[in-house]
């Protein structure tokens, strides 16, 4: 009868915003001084007939810091290029094999101006300059993101991927899934949805396959998110699912059984929410592990009780409802559901759960009177298929 404790790396994309001076300019072109006599009679030279060009343009001010810098020549090759920062430093690039073009290889920094210099041969063996200096999209301001599960973690069959924003939601969501991207060992169906205007997830039509390993890139470096506010950094993880357990709860028959692969492993008695007071049932829905905490400190005023303290407690709803070990409540275990909304379970078999379990287990719980709780924010599978698509903005 104890429980409803409130608990609970640089680059991609695409970006929204527009470059407006993307295209090629040589306007800043130099020429280069003719050798020798040439040109007409008067003695006009002749300029050289390599052309070299640059995007972004020369004056440009507002380049997107994810497109690359790019020196292109024609009727030549190019010999020297070189871009520099406001400090002097060079950015990395390389040059085509043909000599035809040299392309940045990392990314712009916001608000920063930057100088290109290059040098061609043309085909009339004449030595082509080329020089100018642009500048970077400048922010009203960068919004950072996280990514759950981290980078090595082990997590279980029906947990989503979640980006998070900080400090402010994003108004272009479209925007955002764009820059997203799922890799995965196995093909696996699913889509992103907005829980809230500050947090998507990912999850899939159906739970994970077993031991499979799962990328994930949120390259928002770069991507305009609305409002004149971009992404920070880029974010990325690769984790693992691991083996399949289910547990399943049907409180009507105070059992807690729990599947591995498919079959059943062990079945527990239990004592879950009482019925004869719905704010108090456990509520129906498909839920997963989120902590594991071997010794936990239950504190509930509306109920009358503080500090009661219970061992390998298992979080599964940020409602308050726990799986955990209540050897106090040993007379109804098994027999009558009497908590405040929690699982409780003798203490030998609550330490059995337990070790078995991992975050991201599915948890699904039947026979309630009271539905799934929308203040939780890990609910991703209180949605059947075509809702939680809905979910999405992508087009």
């Amino acid at each position: 009868m104890i429980e409803r404790r409130t608990v609970f790396k640089a680059v991609a994309a695409v970006s929204a915003a527009a470059l407006a001076a993307a295209c090629s300019s040589s306007s800043n072109e130099g020429t280069a001084t003719p050798q020798g006599a040439g040109g007409d009679k008067g003695g006009a030279p002749v300029a050289p007939v390599a052309k070299i060009t640059a995007t972004p343009a020369a004056g440009a001010k507002d380049a997107d810091v994810r497109e690359p810098v790019v020196v292109k020549v024609t009727e030549g090759k190019l010999t020297e290029v070189k871009v520099t920062n406001e400090g002097g430093d060079a950015i990395k690039g390389e040059l085509s094999a043909d000599g035809l073009s040299w392309t940045s290889s990392e990314p712009l920094g916001y608000g920063k101006n930057y100088t290109y210099a290059a040098k061609a041969t043309g085909t009339d063996q004449r030595e082509a300059e080329f020089k100018g200096s642009f500048a970077t999209i400048s922010p009203a301001k960068q919004m950072r993101a996280t990514l759950n599960p981290g980078d090595d973690a082990e997590v279980g069959v029906a947990m989503p991927v979640s980006v998070k924003f900080q400090g402010g939601a994003p108004k272009d969501r479209a925007a955002v899934e764009k820059a997203l991207k799922i890799k995965t060992s196995k093909d696996v169906e699913g889509a992103w949805g907005w829980i809230s205007p500050t947090q998507v997830d990912w999850r899939p039509k159906e739970y994970w396959p077993a031991n499979i390993t799962v990328e994930v890139e949120a390259n928002l470096y770069g991507v305009h998110l609305g409002g004149g506010v971009y992404g920070k950094s880029d974010v990325t993880t690769k984790f693992k699912v691991g083996r399949n357990q289910v547990v399943k709860i049907h409180t009507p028959d105070h059992v807690m059984k729990v599947y591995r692969g498919g079959a059943e492993s062990a079945s527990y008695p239990c004592s879950n929410g009482l019925d004869s007071v719905t704010d108090r049932n456990t509520p129906n829905g498909t839920f997963i592990i989120m902590s594991k905490e071997p010794h936990a400190v239950f504190d509930n005023a509306r109920y009358g009780y503080t500090n009661v303290n219970k061992k390998w407690a298992c979080r599964f709803s940020n409602h308050g409802e726990f799986i955990h070990e209540n050897q106090d409540n040993a007379a109804a275990i098994g027999k009558t559901n009497n908590s405040h909304g929690c699982v409780n379970l003798l203490e030998a078999d609550a330490k059995a759960y337990f070790d078995s379990a991992m975050i991201g287990d599915p948890v699904e719980v039947t026979g309630s009177n009271l539905g799934s709780p929308t203040s939780s924010d890990v609910k991703d599978w209180f949605y059947d298929w075509s809702s939680w698509k809905s979910l999405s903005a992508a087009k």
